[in-house]
């Protein structure tokens, strides 16, 4: 199954760390975020991977184009031009880095990569968002509903402290990472390839009219993660994630699941 990652925006929100670099290539705890989120996939044995690039793709590209010496030790002889990796890290990914326009909007970008996605399902999620998410139960979930479209409804993070009072006497005080009223669009979306038939050319946003129309046509679930989730719109966000990945118990880390395939083959 192929994971198409939405990697082109400008980033605009979070101009501190995006003057030299897209988003997703914003780090947290040395490596990009889009190393983070890709683990996730790989966890439960997803390894094909479509990065839908835009802003400053090239950096992506370089970035995996050097992921061995990058993520390795190595040797270099200058006099003879050899160079020697040692310790290799070795991932089971495939990626196909497309260029799908500086402009193109959310829908765009996944219309565009129609040829690259082919016939069957496909994820397809924000290349800057994190979440514990159990990609098997949503595959499942998606599965057992035969729609065409299933969503990851999340609560959206609190921004500030939550307060209970007590007459004017404040009983209690939390600093709350989520809120627990509302849902919204948290990514980590199941997509069968008929939904590109929603979405009309570059300008269109995935979030407004295609995934509108999905839900008017009675195509569009949710699956509903009450877990951690946490999206790196801002700088704040970015010290968030890269706080929680200092303290050695980040959420989002995953221990590698049985992969999916052979559990799906009779679906």
């Amino acid at each position: 199954m192929k994971i198409v990652i939405l990697a082109g925006g400008l980033g605009s929100r979070i101009s501190e760390k995006t003057h030299d670099r897209p988003k997703p290539m914003v780090e947290i705890g040395g490596k990009p975020i889009l190393w983070h989120l890709m683990n996730i996939y790989s966890a439960y044995g997803l390894n094909e991977f479509i990065i839908a690039l835009g802003y400053k793709g090239d950096v992506i590209k370089e970035y995996f184009l050097n992921f061995s010496c990058l993520n390795s030790n190595i040797s270099v002889d200058l006099q003879n031009g050899e160079t020697k990796v040692h310790r290799k890290i070795s991932h089971d990914w495939k990626i196909d880095l497309v260029d799908t326009g500086l402009h193109t909007q959310t829908g765009g970008r996944l219309k565009r990569l129609k040829e690259w996605i082919g016939y069957e399902t496909f994820m397809m999620t924000y290349g800057d968002g994190l979440a514990d998410i159990d990609i098997s139960a949503l595959l499942d979930f998606h599965r057992n509903h035969k729609k065409l479209a299933t969503v990851t409804a999340v609560h959206p993070p609190a921004r500030f402290g939550s307060l209970e009072f007590d007459g004017d006497q404040v009983s209690c005080f939390a600093e709350k990472s989520q809120t627990q009223e509302g849902w919204i669009n948290g990514g980590f979306f199941v997509l069968e390839p008929e939904v590109l038939n929603y979405i009309e050319g570059d300008d269109s946003a995935w979030e407004l009219k295609p995934l509108e129309h999905l839900a008017r046509d009675g195509e569009l679930y949710s699956y509903r993660h009450k877990g951690f989730w946490q999206p790196m719109d801002t700088l704040r966000e970015q010290k968030q994630l890269e706080a929680l990945w200092q303290s050695g118990d980040a959420p989002w880390i995953i221990e590698p699941k049985i992969h999916l395939q052979n559990s799906r083959e009779n679906l």
